[in-house]
């Protein structure tokens, strides 16, 4: 095997083209169709009908498998089904029209997910509402377990006994605990929590009784105030524990002998379950205080349907009165809030507590200004618009409650008893906060009046407009009113002097202006933002503010050129001077203008503007950036650089890319993306003038050519080098430059030595052969269309690529090399060819430069046989058990290679060809499959013209079956 005389085949590849097309039949649309049942004919009792016939009644069809499409034309798929099955629902025979009629109304007056819960205020609250003072907290120090009774003791006894239990807590079996700190206070809070789940699950009922009773206590206690709303949630936690602990409790108890259906009533109800709700009912009546008896029997509402049908809106009414003996207004209000807040849960349709809940509010605002209150605030030195602030979550939530899906005339209604009270200011910044934000737009201007005629003493005026603000930002206000609205609310927020005051309220009133109003305004905005915040450089404690009026700009304004063009813009980012900060400004601008910006742009506004933005962003890398935040970077500098273009003026362009390049050097992908587009610049001016002005043509394109074999060694990945040295030479030679192409591609040859021989890929290295044989085929199939350089000699760039691949250190026990020879054997055949399978217009490839020349013929034919010898010595190496799989696998690829490009009328390659397939099959390891379809394609070869060589070859392959 080691003498080989290589002939290449002749090709016409026209007429292969058209030997290999694929057959057009034409079909009969009534006939077919790819979802059509299919059925299977037995040829047996078919044999005079049509070839390929698709329908048929024989009964040999039905053991044929179902398609699973077929069902889906006659009816029968799950969706029809369902679809019928829904147009005639059936209904169980013990649920009647009158049950279902209810459950529909009961769906109805759910609260929906309109409807803000309160665990997503719970946070809000407790970050908001804090204290530096030490706190205090009781915590009960009584016996864990209960006095012992006989099996005979009485009813009535057991019930003095738990009496007796809770007096106990009343009368002193309990520690003080004082100079908590806030955080020492919430995690006593959580013990108590927690050991009132402890006791339930233990079956110490009374100890969790207790345990709640000692807790509800504590919001009795105001001694400090500024901390009392995050009490109230922290204690009211624990009561919505113990609400659901018993309440379960009594279900368990209806379960015998059937669960209770979700919509129950009083009469589902056994008298055991009845028996014990009433206990609880009546350990609750035996607490000695109000707050505390009013709070755990509001915590238990929801138990009273287990007792009457009426029970939760006769306890929802009695409870609002008990309400009225709370002296104390802030405890008064918050009880308001909890009573309000279970009854939400549990009957959000009984309307009439809620409201009156509001009125009783009302009605008791006086007490604010009472001595008492004022006492309490001088001795605390508490000032009264803190102490305002207060109330605000826990009237916020009442009025939501209230508001939520109240007809119009009931929130007129409101309004107007807002009016009667003097226009509180704090109950009017929370009727805009709850009311419905079109209620409040279509009233705005009403709603300014009252806000004018507020004391602005207790509450300031600038955050009623910011709650008016919130809601324009939500809903429009009558157009014929807009301009004055903005003039009223900017007249307050200008004349506030804290800067922090300030720019939360410009930053809501931002989104108003932007929706409704042009540049102009906008523009005027910014400055005003700009003169209040510049001084002491107050912006460095407004960023997440000031990225909001951004990001509020961009969602109204899509046109960068008018965008830029307003006089405060650009001096509005200067004030984001923290580099993380004025990153993520510029960011947030990027993807902007890259998701609307529709069409290329030149103008020079918009392109020195983003310039700017986008050198910012790329000046932020370092070091310890990461890797994805400069991928980040890296498409929204990319996605800019994709969007400007100067049309057929191709110097402006290139003189971009040229900036471009000094403004991104360390972004490698920005880099390679640069590099693309002059390439694409260079296609396209070679596309447009096409003949025309042919030298300025050629000058532009070694202008191009010039940037990228410039730009392409500061890139540090070889294989981008590789890949673009490769690209930008296909484009030189496509636009006839043939010393720029040849400068590229020996550049290309020169460095592939440098290949390690592992690359890191998402963080894990992985071998980078696959990576470099896929490069060299590619380079291959380019140096087809490469002529020779006059003064190289022949086929220098194979020579010198081969000679590359023999130098380059592969990985052990690798066949790569061998791989790379046998892939450039197919080039090398078509090299020979009189016609080639490709060119290039206006490119003289070797074909015409040799004209198929004998020498020219000889030094292919010399060269191809040198690496078939090397591919034969390699295989000889492989002879050991471990390796004959590889050898096979070589062997075949080497046989197809003949098979496909060598002149197998040649004795000697005709008995390679044999030798090769032999071994590949010697040892049973080959591809079955892909050994019969290649011998099948043999004999059809065999039966074409000046093909019978393939005849006798057929007779000498055999198909070896496995070992």
């Amino acid at each position: 095997m080691a003498s080989v005389q290589w002939h290449s085949r002749s090709r016409k590849y026209d007429s292969e083209w058209q030997a290999s097309r694929l057959e057009v039949s034409a079909v009969e649309f009534s006939d077919y169709h790819p979802l059509k049942a299919i059925t299977v004919t037995d040829s047996k009792s078919r044999r005079g009908g049509r070839k390929g016939s698709t329908s048929s009644s024989s009964s040999s069809s039905s053991s044929v498998a179902p398609d699973p499409l077929s069902s889906m034309l006659d009816g029968t798929d799950p969706l029809s089904l369902f679809a019928a099955a829904s147009e005639t629902p059936t209904l169980p025979h013990s649920v009647s029209a009158g049950e279902l009629g209810r459950k529909r109304k009961e769906k109805e007056e759910e609260v929906g997910l309109d409807f803000e819960p309160w665990s997503s205020k719970r946070g809000e609250i407790l970050s908001r509402f804090t204290t530096t003072e030490k706190l205090s907290i009781n915590l009960f120090m009584g016996s864990d377990t209960s006095k012992a009774s006989s099996p005979s003791s009485a009813v009535s006894e057991k019930v003095r006994t738990r009496l007796e239990e809770l007096d106990d807590l009343e009368e002193g079996s309990q520690r003080e605990l004082l100079n908590l700190s806030q955080q020492d206070y919430v995690n006593r809070i959580e013990e108590l929590n927690q050991s009132l789940k402890e006791a339930w699950g233990s079956d110490q009922k009374v100890k969790a009784l207790k345990i709640v009773i000692q807790c509800s206590k504590l919001l009795s206690d105001t001694s400090v105030i500024q901390f009392y709303p995050s009490k109230f949630v922290l204690i009211t936690d624990i009561l919505d524990t113990f609400g659901g602990l018993v309440y379960d409790r009594i279900w368990s108890m209806c379960a015998d002998p059937h669960p209770l259906p979700e919509s129950f009533s009083a009469d589902d109800v056994n008298d055991t379950a009845k028996e014990t709700c009433l206990n609880w009912f009546f350990k609750i009546a035996s607490i000695r205080e109000l707050v505390p008896r009013l709070y755990v029997e509001a915590a238990l509402l929801k138990c009273n349907r287990f007792l009457t049908k009426c029970g939760i809106q006769e306890t929802l009414q009695r409870l609002t009165a008990m309400i009225r003996g709370i002296g104390d207004p802030l405890v008064a209000v918050y009880a308001r809030a909890y009573l309000c807040r279970v009854g939400m849960e549990v009957a959000p349709h009984l309307k009439d507590s809620l409201n009156k809940n509001f009125f009783d509010l009302l009605a008791s605002f006086r007490q604010i200004h009472g001595d008492s209150v004022q006492n309490q605030l001088v001795l605390q030195r508490v000032e009264i618009p803190v102490y305002l602030t207060l109330y605000s979550p826990a009237i916020n939530w009442i009025l939501q409650c209230v508001a939520y899906r109240a007809p119009e005339v009931l929130l007129t209604e409101m309004m107007d008893r807002c009016k009667k009270l003097g226009n509180n200011a704090l109950l009017l910044n929370s009727v805009m906060w709850a009311f419905r934000a079109e209620f409040v737009a279509t009233r705005a201007t009403d709603f300014i009046g009252m806000i004018k005629d507020c004391d602005e003493a207790g509450f300031p005026k600038h955050l009623l407009f910011a709650s008016l603000g919130r809601s324009l930002s939500c809903a429009d206000p009558p157009e014929s009113e807009r301009l004055s609205i903005l003039n009223e609310a900017w007249k307050v927020i200008t004349k506030v002097r804290s800067p922090r005051d300030y720019i939360n309220c410009a930053e809501i009133w931002v989104e108003f202006t932007c929706r409704h109003f042009t540049k102009r305004e906008v523009n005027t905005v910014l400055a005003d933002i700009i003169k209040h915040m510049t001084p002491d450089r107050a912006f460095e404690d407004a960023y997440p503010q000031l990225q909001s009026v951004i990001k509020k700009i961009l969602t109204y304004f899509h046109d960068f050129s008018m965008l830029f063009s307003m006089e405060k813009f650009l001096p509005f980012l200067d004030m984001f001077q923290k580099d993380s900060v004025r990153v993520e400004v510029c960011k947030s601008i990027m993807e902007v203008f890259i998701k609307h910006q529709q069409e290329p742009t030149r103008d020079p506004v918009i392109l020195n503007a983003l310039l700017h933005i986008c050198k910012t962003m790329h000046d932020s890398v370092n070091a310890l950036t990461l890797d994805d935040e400069k991928r980040s970077l890296a498409l929204l500098i990319n996605g800019f650089i994709r969007m400007v273009s100067f049309g057929r003026d191709f110097e402006q362009q290139l003189s971009f890319c040229v900036e471009a390049r000094a403004t991104f050097c360390n972004l490698e992908p920005v880099i390679i993306h640069l590099i693309h587009t002059v390439n694409q610049l260079a296609m396209e001016t070679g596309r447009v003038m096409k003949g025309n002005h042919s030298r300025k043509t050629a000058a532009f394109v070694r202008a191009c050519a010039a940037y990228s074999f410039i730009t392409i060694p500061s890139l540090t990945n070889i294989f981008s080098r590789l890949n673009l040295y490769l690209l930008s030479g296909q484009v030189a030679l496509a636009n006839q430059c043939l010393s720029q192409a040849d400068a590229f591609l020996k550049a290309a040859v020169s460095i592939l030595p440098e290949v390690p021989r592992s690359i890191s890929i998402e963080g894990k290295q992985r071998s980078s052969e696959s990576f470099l044989l896929d490069f060299i085929n590619n380079f291959l199939s380019t140096l087809l269309v490469v002529p020779d350089h006059p003064e190289q000699g022949v086929l220098y760039l194979v020579r010198g690529l081969l000679n590359m691949v023999q130098d380059y250190t592969w990985e052990d026990n690798s066949d790569a090399k061998v791989r790379v020879y046998i892939s450039a054997l197919p080039l090398l055949a078509a090299m020979s060819q009189e016609s080639y399978l490709y060119t290039i217009p206006k490119v003289d490839s070797n074909e015409t430069l040799y004209g198929g020349d004998p020498k020219f013929i000889a030094e292919i034919n010399k060269l191809c046989e040198t690496l078939i010898g090397q591919v034969l010595d390699h295989l000889k190496s492989l002879g050991r058990d471990e390796e004959v799989r590889r050898q096979g696998s070589l062997a075949f690829s080497l046989f197809g290679c003949l098979l496909a490009h060598g002149d197998l009328r040649n004795n000697k390659l005709n008995q390679l060809a044999v030798n090769l397939w032999n071994l590949s099959h010697k040892h049973g390891i080959c591809d079955t499959r892909t050994s019969v379809r290649t011998l099948e394609h043999i004999k059809h070869q065999a039966q074409q013209t000046d093909m019978s060589h393939f005849s006798d070859m057929t007779a000498r392959l055999s198909l070896q079956s496995r070992a």
